[in-house]
Formats: structure tokens, sequence, C-alpha cells
């Protein structure tokens, strides 16, 4: 199946969700670097989805984080999304906002962003990828594939069965995501993940440039066509 649509629900082409990495901030392991000083990196190695996600801040100090990186990802051409905060989403001007299954329904978030950003929701299960299906979200998160500690709340691991019924039955983009690494990045794009989602294995690297010609060479050669 294509999972990579022109348009999600009729939106603009600029509003898709893009082959290859899916980077996410996390100051608390970044080795003492702001996340800003990580992004810029991040960016300039040419990945294209950067999201904000950032559980211990306070707002006004995020807002003040999230103005920089949406000019940043402006300035490279990388779409930038936010973790929960619809509010910080729409103050910015970011391209889109990721919820959880604990947050505000689907339905609510469409009602109060409207079709300008894009809507992806974190799945664990079929269920919840049908759910999310039908309510119209943009694209889903699926995952944790393996273990992860980069979230105190995270569920446990549902393997790559989930995913593996994700490729086979769903016609939406996603996100694979949890616990992905330079060694296991292969078997997940081997198993038909085009888009993959890694926190700790960028951001707490010292050298995230070299890290992330890795990993993109790693997706480049195990896709199957």
């Amino acid at each position: 199946m294509n999972h990579l649509m022109t348009g999600l629900n009729g939106l603009s082409n600029r509003h898709t969700l893009p082959v290859g990495i899916y980077a996410l901030t996390s100051e608390l392991h970044s080795q003492g670097r702001s996340n800003i000083e990580v992004a810029s990196e991040i960016v300039a190695s040419g990945v294209p989805i950067l999201q904000y996600r950032e559980k211990s801040k306070k707002v006004r100090e995020m807002y003040e984080e999230c103005l920089v990186l949406r000019a940043m990802t402006q300035q490279y051409g990388a779409l930038f999304i936010i973790n929960d905060h619809l509010d910080l989403a729409l103050a910015v001007g970011a391209d889109g906002v990721h919820i959880g299954q604990d947050d505000l329904p689907l339905s609510k978030v469409r009602e109060l962003v409207g079709h300008d950003l894009l809507i992806g929701v974190s799945t664990h299960s079929p269920a919840q990828a049908l759910a999310a299906v039908s309510g119209g979200a943009d694209y889903i998160g699926v995952g944790p594939l393996f273990a992860t500690k980069t979230k105190i709340d995270v569920c446990d691991p549902v393997g790559l069965d989930y995913l593996d019924y994700v490729v086979k039955n769903l016609d939406i983009p996603f996100v694979a995501i949890g616990g992905i690494k330079e060694h296991n990045l292969a078997e997940v794009i081997q198993a038909g993940a085009r888009t993959v989602a890694l926190v700790t294995e960028i951001v707490g690297n010292p050298d995230i440039m070299s890290k992330i010609k890795r990993l993109q060479f790693i997706m480049e050669h195990n896709t199957q066509l």
C-alpha cells in the first residue's frame, strides 16, 4: 500500500509526512545541550521532520523555544510538529500537533485546529489505529516497537507484529517509534516502515550529524521497493 500520500485528508502538498527520519527533541537526554543547539544540527543534516516534545518546562519557555525552532525548520524546509500542546502549535504556526491516547480526543483537536494543521495520533494496537483512521487522523505513530526509557509513562513494547499489521492493513501515513536505534533500524525498515522516529539515539550522540548520516545510509539501503 502507498503510505505516502500526496495530500492528507485534502490538505495541501506541503502537509505530507515525508519519508525519512522523524526526530524528537529531549533536552533531558541531550548531554547538556539545549533543544535549539541540537535541533540546528538535526535540520542541517537534512532530517525532514522535527517534533518538539518537552514534559517539564514552563509554557512561556516552550513558546520561546518553539518560535526559534519554527523559523529554523522553515529555513531548512522541514515539518515542525509539536507534541501535546495544540495551543503552542497554533501560536507559533507549526505544521502539526501530535497527541496521545490520554490527550484531548481527536475530534476535539480537529475542531480546534481545523485542517490547517496535521494531527498525528500515537497508537499501540490495531483497535487504536482503526479509531485514529476513522477519526480523521493525518498520520499515526506505531509503537513503541521496542523498550524505551525516553518517556516515563510509556506502555509495554508492541513489537514488530503491530508494525506488520499496519503495513498490511492500513492506508494511512505512519511513523514507527519506540526504542529504535542504529543497531535495529534496518529491521524496522525491512518490516515496512518508511518514516522512523528516533530520540536519544540522535540527541544523546556527541556527533549528531555523523550519527544522522549513518542512520540515513541504513534507511536508504534497506528499503524494500
